[in-house]
């Protein structure tokens, strides 16, 4: 396909480019809108710009573009979540829609509403905030799927749900539910008896006082995929419905403009975030450095959403994220920290629409170091809405139509400020864990399609790098403005732990420096060491079970993992709350208005700090609940099946195994290991047989036949077939072919040893 750039550079350098290919132009390269790069494009030279300058005024005149200082932009483009009003159903009954919110000046786009079977009906004047998709070759521009009514937060239950021969009732599965909901027959959805379902309330109670429903979702087997997240949900009490002041207050939210705010709209900061999200908190944007005097530096800007203007301290909205104190995320849903209205809409970053910010601007010398920052609440409008994959390939020579403008002028010196960052990263040696993260997509049935493990591209440590270098800036900021915060701590490993892992790397032949203040240089000393052999994700586990759990607080203490003295969190506020005390603390640092850190939150810094620690770790534990269901369900179709794994962890009652295909954890039940007796040590974390000697420890691989696959608790059980190569006999379940008198006195050593060091120091 011929591109706009393409005819440009054809072009006979006297014609002057029709309307059509300028406003083409334009939408393909969203950061060369200056009229110098129109006329560049075109090879418009001499007294024909006077010609260009002609039409790009007329296009501003109807509204097809608007000037921002020198550029022009194509302002014809609606978020992807919006608020709509809906203008009624054509002759052919299809609903149609106008956003509440339109951005330019030329004709409004036309939405048509695409409803689902569950979805209430809508009618002419209802608000409704909606999911957009850009469509073309159709008379209408989006097309628009139901999010809610505003100005409604219909209750919600999730339950079994029990057929009546008129409708039916459901049962919740909230622990704390007292009362069944009633469903008429015409609000059933076609649920069947047994099956799991989300519902809402419809209309008042019924006679018998019981509340009246209508099923919006049914999710079918309660053990069914579909299901996982939502019984995790409930079962962790995760609240997951907001209040009705909480949805009132954020549907009453306006954009913010440009009063009290720096004017950052000409500066290209783009998103990059996975290709699935719904929501873009961050956005970056790089340049070399002209100063002089720091010749080969670079200037790198941050720009992070301003939730704190949307949520005020002490608002309904304030108080309802404290309580949630972060989103959890599952492989098919999100629990937002923020209502749908804030969370993917106005605080989220999108394509081609001014958002309020809060940004730091950081100066980088050639290696990476940062040499000088500076905080700024501003607005912005970020040109390209970017997902990994597609960044890292422009940057390896496959662009895409969306990334190919944006190769030269934009990615390549954020890749250039990251290759500095790298260096000092270097030198600072943080924690450097290789541990494969897993991905589990969903097909759409809601069943598991596959489990993969992500890909660590270039463009995922750029962005973390970048993040990172944010956040110690906020801190440095707060410390040096002597403005209270709470700052993520990671604290140094404990002595009993570090011995462990000292054992372990001991017994795999690898040494821990002892003796000497714990650094994390240390620690990836032994990781390098352990790279590339056959004990790497032995050590690697090790190392992460060593390390104590990251949490919020009041008190300067550091970070150990990333080998920082001065760290908070700042650069997700849509998800985490405690970025947005951070956020209110440099907003009252700066002097920047009245939504800044109040004495009352400072005073209660200590317990908020406890209280999201501890939701943050109620959602990791969800996560993993519902992860470790998904896997069970993935693997219940191959019982019988064999696969190799590694010991990942020892019990009084087994082994776990880490299988290698899917990264899932299932059991070694001990009654599976044998008829003998095996001692368990849980110092050594090991477990050996008193008739045979045969050893069990930690890295040891396996290969394991899958006896059992529970989807409702995701429980796996499965049964020992080799251990390091050695068939395990099904009578003895001794390894074959080795003496078990032998291999138990070795054990026996190894056993002793470890005692004798573990009791050296204590003393």
């Amino acid at each position: 396909m011929t591109t706009a750039g393409s005819r440009a550079t054809c072009k006979n350098m006297s014609n002057i480019p029709s309307k059509a290919e300028i406003l083409e132009w334009i939408e393909q390269n969203p950061t060369l809108t200056a009229k110098r790069d129109i006329a560049k494009a075109f090879g418009i030279k001499g007294a024909a710009r006077i010609d260009l300058k002609r039409i790009l005024k007329e296009l501003e005149a109807d509204g097809h573009l608007e000037k921002r200082k020198r550029s022009y932009q194509d302002p014809d483009r609606l978020p992807p979540v919006s608020v709509l009003l809906v203008t009624g159903a054509d002759k052919d009954g299809d609903l149609f829609a106008k956003p509440m919110e339109w951005q330019g000046e030329g004709k409004e786009p036309i939405v048509l509403v695409i409803p689902r079977a569950s979805d209430p009906a809508l009618g002419e004047g209802d608000r409704i905030l909606a999911r957009l998709t850009l469509v073309k070759g159709e008379d209408h521009h989006y097309e628009a799927r139901l999010i809610r009514r505003i100005g409604t937060n219909p209750r919600r239950v999730l339950g079994v749900f029990r057929k009546a021969t008129e409708g039916g009732r459901i049962l919740p599965i909230d622990k704390g539910a007292d009362r069944e909901w009633v469903v008429a027959a015409d609000h059933t959805h076609g649920a069947k008896d047994g099956e799991l379902v989300e519902a809402e309330l419809a209309g008042p109670k019924s006679r018998m006082g019981l509340p009246r429903a209508r099923i919006v979702e049914r999710l079918g087997d309660p053990s069914a995929p579909r299901a996982v997240s939502l019984i995790a949900i409930h079962q962790h009490g995760i609240p997951d419905e907001f209040p009705d002041d909480v949805i009132e207050q954020a549907d009453a939210a306006k954009p913010m403009g440009l009063k009290g705010r720096e004017d950052l709209r000409d500066l290209p900061l783009i998103t990059i975030d996975p290709s699935d999200a719904r929501d873009h908190d961050d956005a970056c944007y790089a340049h070399a450095d002209e100063d002089p005097k720091n010749e080969g530096g670079h200037v790198v800007w941050v720009a992070i959403a301003d939730v704190a203007a949307y949520v005020t301290p002490g608002s309904a909205l304030d108080r309802e994220a404290r309580k949630r104190g972060n989103s959890t995320y599952f492989p098919d849903r999100v629990v937002p920290m923020l209502p749908d209205r804030l969370s993917g809409d106005l605080c989220s970053l999108h394509e081609g629409v001014p958002r309020a910010c809060l940004a730091v601007r950081m100066v980088l010398d050639s290696k990476g170091q940062k040499v000088g920052h500076s905080f700024h609440r501003g607005l912005m409008r970020s040109p390209a809405s970017l997902h990994y994959e597609e960044v890292q390939d422009a940057i390896d020579g496959r662009p895409n139509d969306r990334t190919g403008p944006l190769v030269d002028p934009v990615l390549k010196p954020l890749y250039a400020a990251y290759a500095a960052l790298k260096e000092a990263r270097k030198l600072r040696q943080p924690l450097d864990l290789d541990l494969p993260e897993r991905r589990i997509e969903l097909g759409e049935d809601g069943k598991v399609s596959s489990v993969n493990f992500k890909d660590r591209l270039d463009a995922h440590r750029l962005i973390e790098e970048f993040m990172v270098l944010a956040n110690v800036a906020a801190a440095e900021t707060l410390l040096q403005k002597k403005v209270p915060l709470l700052f993520r701590i990671h604290e140094e490993p404990s002595p009993e732990k570090l011995e462990a892992l000292r054992e372990t790397a001991q017994a795999a032949g690898f040494t821990l420096a002892k003796g000497q203040v714990l650094q994390t240089a240390h620690l990836n000393k032994l990781l390098n060491d352990a790279a590339g052999t056959d004990d790497a994700e032995l050590i690697n586990l090790s190392t992460l079970r060593s390390m104590t759990q990251a949490y919020y607080g009041p008190a300067h203490i550091g970070h150990f993992g990333l080998a920082l003295r001065s760290y908070a969190h700042f650069t997700s506020p849509i998800r985490r709350y405690a970025d947005l005390i951070v956020h209110r603390a440099l907003i009252t640092a700066h002097g920047w208005g009245k939504d800044g850190l109040q004495p009352e939150e400072i005073d209660a810094l200590e317990q908020t700090g406890a209280h999201i620690s501890d939701t943050e770790r109620r959602s990791m534990v969800a996560e993993r609940d519902t992860t470790d269901r998904y896997l069970a369900a993935f693997l219940s179709e191959r019982v019988g099946n064999e696969f190799t794994g590694r010991i990942s962890g020892i019990a009084r009652f087994g082994a776990f195994v880490k299988l290698d295909e899917t990264g899932a954890d299932g059991l070694l039940p001990m009654r599976s290991l044998g008829r003998e007796y095996f001692h368990h040590d849980a110092e050594a974390q090991t477990l050996m047989g008193s008739d045979t000697g045969m050893m069990i420890s930690i890295g040891q691989r396996v290969t394991v036949r899958l006896a059992e696959a529970v989807p409702v608790t995701g429980g796996i059980a499965l049964e020992l077939l080799e251990i390091e190569d050695q068939k395990v006999q099904q009578g003895s379940r001794s390894p074959a072919g080795r003496s078990p008198r032998r291999k138990g006195a070795k054990a026996k050593q190894k056993k002793d040893k470890i005692k004798r060091k573990v009791s050296r120091t204590r003393r």
